[in-house]
């Protein structure tokens, strides 16, 4: 497709190289940066974890040598060799010993240990609680506790941390430190000791760890069960076996996973201690703020740039374009033979002298064709100019006093305060201009003329400090219908100069009607203001009859005026010849009423 327009073609262009200098730039940020941030994200929970297990085995560690502190107490020892047939008196000495030497002490270092117990192959046992309700068990309760201890313990003595405990209602809430004794007098393990403490006060390991508002850790035995998670309810469940198969095929490497109802990244380390597997869980979301922010900004201002570089680019396609544009509408009118030369910018380039060129083309070829025509006009082509000039210069004329009292309150509203009003002034007044000063001889519609006097109200307004509302009666079907430029505003101006000399007040009006009556078109503008004489409503119908120019002649008051309603009338006439014009009736004290009257198949 074929782009018009040379505005068009630079603006397009501009276009095509802003958004492939953004995207590409944009783009290629985006992706190098996103991999940076994965990356550095993995190393840090790759570190957070890291750091996880060696807090959880130096806390493991610790309680493993408060065990080797009881393991080698003289009196375990030798509770561990009493035989099945033992006293119970030496039962309750060596209890009661236990707990002072080795039990009490530990709880007092460890105080967020649960229980401490010691059972021996001969079925002796003995039982310590730290803040638990305290359990009893008989003799096949014991066994079956040696048992399941004996069944997953190693048999060189070596440490076992079992998601195990013997305390009724607190299932899947402790972990079991267990591992076999020997007693005093033989060097086989012929006992047990474990201590129990509550899995929940690992998360106290890792609060210094910032995991954001949904990360986790949670830690996984050697069995593929849950050994804690901050979800209660699954401690002591099995690990979804895909889920397991993802964290092997992962080895320490990241991996994402939505098993737990959202999009994760999962990564894991083994310990070498515990044998068991710690994994730290963050949100993807989360961990992908960052890249949504960069994006989120990278798009702001992108789109910012991309505004600014349009509005750039069609200002500069603009200041490229305007020359060339008047440079084109100059050549139409030069066709159509109004030598007319064209305004030159304020800057000077080549375009400009192109134009500068072109007035001096004009302006050669204009006297060229003056000399010729000149010699070729006969006396009716010369009178038929001279109208025709009359008419334009009729036409261009517009009131001084009117000028130079817009101007002046311009000048005022400007020194006095920085306002809209200036705008709202110099807005009517620049199309009130443009207006007036069109020469062509075509007539324009009834709307036209009305929107010309809107504007000459709003200078007013600013001219006389209030608001005056002019009844417009005029039927919608008329609208539309032709008239001759600049003869409704000169006839409103009229009645503000003559009707209301003491200055308006609430009950004067102003009417402007129109329709048509015997083929005729006519527009009637009427106020209820001081009117005028006979004497001098007899004056001015002789002046319209007189068929002539105003020349602004001094009336009684020593003010140059009068021009506005004759030259009305005049021009109506030079358009649509002497049978039509301004006729005036008024009444002293009463009120004047105006009708334009014109042709209606015009």
């Amino acid at each position: 497709m074929k782009i018009r327009g040379f505005t068009k073609k630079i603006f397009v262009y501009f276009m095509i190289v802003i958004i492939l200098s953004l995207g590409s730039v944009g783009i290629f940020s985006y992706v190098i940066t996103s991999g940076e941030l994965d990356e550095m994200v993995e190393n840090q929970m790759n570190q957070i974890v890291g750091n996880a297990v060696h807090h959880t085995d130096i806390y493991l560690k610790d309680y493993e040598r408060s065990i080797v502190s009881i393991l080698t107490n003289r009196q375990v020892m030798e509770f561990i060799d009493l035989p099945s047939t033992r006293e119970a008196y030496d039962f309750y000495t060596y209890r009661n010993t236990i707990r002072e030497t080795s039990v009490d002490p530990l709880f007092i270092r460890n105080p967020k240990l649960a229980s401490v117990y010691l059972i021996s192959d001969k079925q002796n046992a003995v039982y310590y609680y730290n803040g638990v309700t305290e359990q009893s068990f008989n003799a096949e309760d014991i066994r079956k506790q040696r048992d399941y201890f004996l069944a997953n313990t190693t048999a060189d003595g070596q440490l076992s941390i079992l998601n195990h405990t013997i305390i009724a209602g607190q299932e899947n809430q402790m972990l079991t430190l267990v591992r076999r004794i020997r007693g005093f007098t033989s060097p086989e393990l012929s006992g047990l000791l474990a201590i129990e403490m509550r899995s929940a006060d690992l998360s106290a390991l890792w609060k210094g760890i910032d995991l954001g508002k949904y990360g986790y850790l949670f830690i996984i035995d050697d069995k593929g069960n849950y050994v804690y998670h901050p979800d209660g309810t699954k401690v002591g469940t099995t690990v979804p076996a895909e889920f397991v198969d993802k964290l092997k095929q992962a080895d320490s490497r990241s991996f994402i996973d939505a098993s737990e109802g959202d999009q994760r990244m999962y990564v894991s380390r083994d310990s070498d201690y515990s044998g068991w597997q710690l994994v730290v869980s963050m949100p993807l979301r989360e961990l992908r703020k960052p890249l949504s922010n960069i994006r989120s900004t990278t798009l702001v201002v992108g789109l910012f740039t991309l505004v600014l570089a349009i509005l750039l680019a069609y200002r500069f396609g603009k200041s490229i374009a305007k020359p060339i544009r008047v440079l084109k509408s100059g050549m139409r009118e030069t066709e159509k033979g109004n030598w007319a030369t064209i305004p030159l910018p304020p800057h000077r380039d080549e375009i400009v002298e192109l134009m500068v060129r072109y007035n001096l083309m004009v302006k050669r070829l204009s006297e060229a064709v003056d000399r010729v025509v000149q010699v070729e006009l006969n006396n009716s082509e010369i009178r038929m100019e001279r109208q025709k000039a009359e008419f334009q210069s009729l036409q261009l004329q517009i009131n001084p006093h009117f000028m130079y009292n817009t101007l002046e309150t311009i000048v005022c509203y400007a020194t006095i305060q920085d306002s809209e009003e200036i705008s709202e002034i110099v807005k009517a007044l620049a199309y009130m201009l443009r207006y007036s000063v069109q020469t062509n001889l075509e007539e324009i519609t009834v709307a036209n003329e009305l929107k010309h006097v809107l504007y000459y109200l709003v200078v007013l307004k600013h001219r006389i400090g209030r608001e005056f509302e002019i009844d417009v009666a005029i039927k919608p079907e008329y609208l539309l219908h032709v008239m001759v430029r600049l003869t409704l505003q000169p006839l409103i101006e009229n009645v503000f100069q003559h009707a209301f000399p003491e200055g308006l007040e609430d009950y004067h009006f102003i009417r402007i009607d129109g329709g048509i009556n015997e083929g005729i078109f006519w527009i009637s503008v009427e106020d209820n203001g001081s009117g005028m004489s006979e004497t001098k409503l007899t004056q001015l119908q002789e002046k319209l009859n007189a068929n002539r120019l105003a020349d602004g002649e001094i009336d009684e008051t020593g003010i140059k005026g009068g021009i506005g309603v004759l030259n009305v009338h005049r021009r109506i006439q030079m358009v649509y010849g002497e049978t039509y014009g301004l006729r005036i009736e008024s009444k002293l004290e009463v009120g004047t009423k105006m009708i334009m009257m014109m042709p209606a198949s015009a």
